[in-house]
């Protein structure tokens, strides 16, 4: 999330000197990200028991108090928050609230167990920190930063439904209906592939509608394609044994074509 969001800083700015103000942005966003991660570990601390994933978290292990983890989860909001609006600019910071709102309570009290699509809707909030890194330092909000949005939107459901594979049992086992529990893990193979060939095609809608260039356009390619062979082969796979390489290779890839755009912005062709 910091990384996205500090490329959505860097490619907003026209020289070094917002490098102040880039700093402050990201202990704004990262604190408000970190307060999303705590209030989601409070809610579901008892699914996350149960879990194999999720066992070993400081709650379930009681390692960490319910009214310590509150009290750390809401610290870290108003700073995050009060950072933001007072040293970047409000904008920034009511989009960040707006993002911490999403992930810690639409997505988690309502969207986790009403639909396998959970993550599919809930992904916007997710997708947010390169256009809180974009305001951050124009103030505004504009059709670059909305791209890089749609891009790890797009993302996110087969990152995720990777995951979402190989912990299979574990979802199941605690009533959460994540796709390849509630339609299988074939159609959610399907799903990934298709997902995977949509997020080839938006990933050169920047170079396409001319805001980015070919250096990107590169990384943008090899990336993707590598995805989608990756989920192809998934997909005819007899097992789930490239569900993890394909989650992991899902990190890279969303670093990788970041990093393709600060290398097109500084060396553009």
């Amino acid at each position: 999330m910091l990384i996205t969001a500090l490329v959505g800083s860097l490619l907003a700015a026209n020289s070094f000197s917002y490098y102040g103000l880039i700093v402050l942005s990201q202990i704004g966003i990262g604190l408000c990200a970190a307060s999303a991660a705590a209030i989601n570990q409070i809610i579901d601390q008892k699914a996350d028991a149960n879990m194999q994933r999720t066992l070993n978290r400081p709650l379930p292990t009681q390692t960490v108090t319910n009214t310590e983890a509150i009290v750390f989860a809401a610290t870290l909001g108003i700073v995050g928050f009060g950072t933001l609006y007072i040293f970047v600019n409000p904008i920034t910071a009511y989009l960040t609230f707006a993002s911490l709102i999403g992930y810690a309570f639409i997505y988690t009290v309502f969207l986790k167990r009403a639909t396998p699509q959970n993550i599919v809707i809930g992904g916007l909030a997710g997708a947010a920190p390169p256009l809180l890194g974009w305001t951050a330092i124009t103030g505004s909000i504009d059709a670059f930063p909305l791209l890089l949005v749609l891009i790890i939107f797009v993302w996110t459901p087969p990152h995720f439904w990777a995951l979402a594979i190989h912990r299979k049992d574990d979802y199941a086992g605690e009533g959460i209906p994540m796709l390849p529990v509630t339609h299988g893990i074939k159609f959610t193979k399907l799903q990934i592939l298709l997902y995977s060939i949509l997020l080839l095609i938006v990933s050169i809608l920047p170079y396409v509608v001319m805001l980015s260039g070919l250096i990107y356009l590169m990384f943008a390619l090899l990336s993707g394609l590598i995805f989608v062979v990756l989920s192809f082969r998934f997909y005819i796979a007899k097992n789930e044994s490239l569900a993890m390489p394909i989650f992991s290779y899902s990190i890279y890839y969303i670093f990788i074509i970041f990093i393709g755009f600060l290398l097109d912005k500084y060396f553009y062709i």
